[in-house]
């Protein structure tokens, strides 16, 4: 029997756990209690069969639970000793710690950011990309308001809206996230911004929530670049105002080279130095005044301009988890649920986009993870069939026309 050029032994899912290392995930959770009490499904086990809801975007534990059962054979091989009822499930989501998988992110994220930094397809890359990190948030709507607290009021019901704030450092070169952080909705972005995370010689794009005088200065003195947009209520002196403009006489960009002053109760005054570049950016035809705010006194205009506008990969990457991943409904309706549920959608997504580093053929995130869900529980090669999906069917073309005709008992009515 013909089983077709990209069989194998294996389902697509099981080659996708490869990448997990079993005994580490074990030690992660012995390590944080995570296998106290515990009989027979330990965090392993858990892992597997979250990622294949995440993987599968189911939106309940119910779905969970009962879709799993048609494949119950299959994941027997990987595994899986034990087809957990709803209460079991609901009952580790709640009681072993987030922190196990939060760990088990952070190893995966240290074996193989190599392997996402160096993408071979990227040409021509600026020098300053290997050097450039991100760091932005996004929230995640919640049913209730009583698990994190909520931001902002209901226009209708004047309730807040509950949520979860994900913060997150990503390098430009990598695109997924080198560090998490998770608040209720309510919490100000400017705590991520940590100077001691920095080294000297990177850039660091941020957002206009984290400005804070007193942080810059110490990135300024760690030789650690910001760029940042400005907000309109900044107090500043100017120092020297330069205008360049372009051939048909209108304003290219516009330098300004300014002093920041603070007044702290305890402690030195805060003086920074900075520069402001102001630039029109062109959208359908329509200008916008955009005005950035730099430490980098010598870096060419273009590069500081270029450097803002990466940092809208942070947005692509809490996109591409919103729109691939079940996000919008939890299995829990504990705190801990929530951030294990969060975890392992970030375990996946980073899984997917090692996958996606190793296929040669290129191929958009939103549509390998959706092959994936289609096919993963099916016995394929997922690397040579991504590298040649229709490598198959071209053979079954060919089989065809080689074939003889077919035996006929009214030969003269052949055409």
């Amino acid at each position: 029997m013909n089983k077709g050029t990209h069989f194998i032994g294996q389902p697509m899912y099981g080659q996708l756990l490869n990448l997990l290392n079993k005994q580490k995930v074990l030690r992660f959770s012995r390590e944080n209690g995570g296998e106290r009490y515990v009989k027979h499904f330990d965090a392993w086990q858990h892992l597997v069969i979250m990622l294949y809801a995440v993987i599968k975007r189911f939106d309940s534990l119910r779905e969970i639970t009962d879709l799993m059962f048609p494949e119950a054979r299959k994941l027997a091989h990987l595994g899986i000793s034990l087809m957990p009822r709803r209460s079991t499930l609901s009952d580790a989501n709640a009681r072993r710690k987030e922190c196990v998988f939060e760990a088990v992110y952070r190893d995966l994220y240290a074996t193989y950011r190599d392997e996402l930094s160096s993408d071979s397809r990227r040409r021509q890359v600026p020098r300053w990309l290997n050097r450039l990190q991100i760091i932005d948030s996004t929230t995640i709507t919640l049913f209730s308001n009583l698990i994190f607290k909520g931001v902002g009021r209901h226009p209708k019901t004047g309730k807040k809206k509950g949520g979860i704030k994900v913060h997150a450092n990503i390098h430009a070169n990598e695109g997924v996230p080198s560090d998490i952080r998770f608040t209720s909705a309510a919490t100000n972005d400017s705590f991520m911004l940590r100077p001691s995370n920095y080294t000297s010689g990177d850039i660091v794009a941020l957002d206009r929530a984290y400005i804070d005088y007193a942080k810059f200065e110490e990135l300024t003195r760690r030789e650690v670049i910001y760029v940042t947009k400005m907000k309109r209520n900044l107090v500043y002196e100017t120092e020297s105002d330069v205008m360049y403009m372009n051939p048909e006489g209108l304003m290219e960009y516009r330098v300004q080279h300014v002093i920041f002053r603070k007044q702290v109760k305890d402690g030195e005054d805060i003086e920074h130095l900075a520069r402001i570049i102001t630039y029109a950016d062109i959208k359908k035809g329509k200008a916008k005044l955009v005005s950035l705010l730099t430490n980098d006194m010598e870096m060419e205009v273009e590069d500081i301009v270029a450097i803002y506008r990466k940092r809208w990969e942070i947005e692509l990457l809490f996109k591409q988890l919103k729109q691939n991943f079940p996000l919008r409904y939890f299995y829990g309706e504990s705190a801990n649920a929530i951030k294990i549920q969060i975890w392992v959608t970030l375990i996946a997504n980073l899984l997917l986009m090692v996958m996606q580093r190793r296929i040669r053929r290129s191929w958009s995130f939103s549509n390998l993870a959706t092959m994936f869900r289609i096919m993963l529980m099916y016995y394929v090669n997922c690397y040579t069939f991504f590298e040649e999906p229709e490598k198959d069917w071209a053979k079954i073309l060919e089989n065809l026309e080689s074939k003889p005709p077919e035996p006929t008992l009214f030969p003269d009515f052949v055409t």
